[in-house]
């Protein structure tokens, strides 16, 4: 069977970028402070070791790693984004052959960082008695300031970030999740005016300060993409694109045949196997596994992000003995996120490609744009690809 597996690790960045800097992220690594937090300990991480994820980290961050690592038994690349982002969407839609070159509208103003017509416009239109926040938060801490009052006053939490993004936090119980997805719904549609890139449903539970905690209910309400992916020349080829996670959300439903929902990356792996059986002839599987971002980067837990880093590798086993010999499987990330830096957005960085197909021979392929992963994943499906991107497979040698 030949079908694609596009696996994306959500931040797992490896520092490196030239452009870091006009970030404000210059030195960030995510792997590699990891690695630091780690000391003597390391990082358990054989199967990525083997996929070549080290070699990737030293080739993008010229710096010698202590841990003797085994040679890749697999293709390797950096990858280096482009277009004009680090967050999500742009990250994504790069991968899947889209460049985002002109970002879309963030709200730079720390405090009050809404257009104060944008806000009336959401009250008005969702029949709110106000709103709290308005402000650059990260999300449990603001939940656990504006809390209370958001359940006393009915008033939802809106915040944003350095990303294109206006947030939405209201409990589940109280305000109703309903009324919160509804919310966002209308926000979408005004914030179209303003080429915002999501808006992020933020449910949450608790009685009070201490114990409020965010649920598993999030939803993206995303800016389509521009132009057309990858994920749109397959299914108007007939292709099956299996979307798991919060792929859909990403490319608000564009492109995609298929998607299936879970909670954590432990229970979004046994669903990707699940799914991996019902996987098509020249279908694509594309997963994101988003708890190294949302739980652990934002959260600046550099422990936190090894320990999963960890559970994710020791399944991969179980990926790889489900793959038929002629599956092509690409592991990679959107953008970094790195648990030591200082604020909680995240950091511009190059990620790893990770290549693996019993049909092609292993090689490491330096620095590449994030775009030629589409590319080649299109060409080994045999479907067009777009404008952006080469496809690799003409630089590996096939297995005899």
């Amino acid at each position: 069977m030949t079908r694609a597996l596009l696996v994306v690790m959500d931040s797992v960045g490896i520092g490196g970028a030239p452009d870091a800097a006009a970030f404000g992220d210059e030195g960030s690594n995510t792997v590699g402070h990891i690695l630091d937090a780690r000391g003597a300990m390391g990082l358990a991480l054989p199967n990525l070791a083997e996929l070549g994820l080290f070699q990737a980290l030293a080739h993008s961050s010229e710096r010698a790693w202590d841990d003797a690592q085994p040679r890749p038994n697999a293709t390797w690349a950096v990858g280096r984004e482009v277009g004009r982002g680090k967050d999500t969407p742009s990250g994504h839609w790069e991968i899947t052959g889209l460049p985002v070159m002109t970002p879309p509208q963030v709200f730079e103003a720390l405090e009050s960082s809404f257009p104060t017509e944008l806000l009336n416009a959401l009250i008005s239109k969702g029949d709110l008695p106000g709103i709290l926040g308005d402000k650059h938060a990260s999300g449990v801490p603001v939940i656990r300031e504006l809390g209370e009052e958001h359940m006393r006053t009915g008033k939802p939490i809106v915040y944003t970030s350095a990303d294109s993004v206006l947030q939405i936090a209201a409990h589940e119980e109280s305000f109703g999740l309903d009324q919160l997805y509804d919310l966002c719904r209308i926000a979408r549609e005004i914030c179209d005016g303003y080429r915002v890139g999501r808006i992020i449903a933020r449910p949450f539970v608790g009685t009070a300060r201490d114990d409020f905690e965010r649920t598993g209910n999030r939803r993206d309400f995303t800016m389509p993409p521009p132009e057309d992916t990858i994920l749109d020349t397959m299914t108007a080829a007939g292709r099956q694109v299996m979307a798991m996670g919060k792929i859909s959300d990403i490319y608000a439903g564009r492109g995609i045949s298929e998607t299936r929902k879970t909670h954590g990356n432990m229970p979004l792996f046994d669903l990707t196997l699940d799914a991996l059986d019902e996987l098509q002839e020249g279908g694509l599987l594309f997963a994101n596994f988003v708890d190294f971002d949302t739980e652990f980067g934002h959260a600046r837990d550099p422990l936190g992000y090894a320990k999963a880093l960890e559970e994710f590798d020791e399944r991969l086993p179980e990926l790889f003995a489900k793959m038929a010999p002629e599956d092509l499987l690409v592991i990679t990330a959107d953008h970094g996120n790195d648990p030591t830096w200082s604020g909680t957005d995240h950091t511009r960085e190059q990620v790893p490609i990770l290549i693996k197909s019993e049909t092609l021979d292993p090689a490491g392929l330096g620095i590449r744009p994030f775009a030629d992963i589409g590319a080649t994943i299109a060409d080994y499906l045999g479907v067009p690809g777009t404008a952006h991107g080469t496809s690799v497979l003409p630089l590996l040698g096939e297995k005899q």
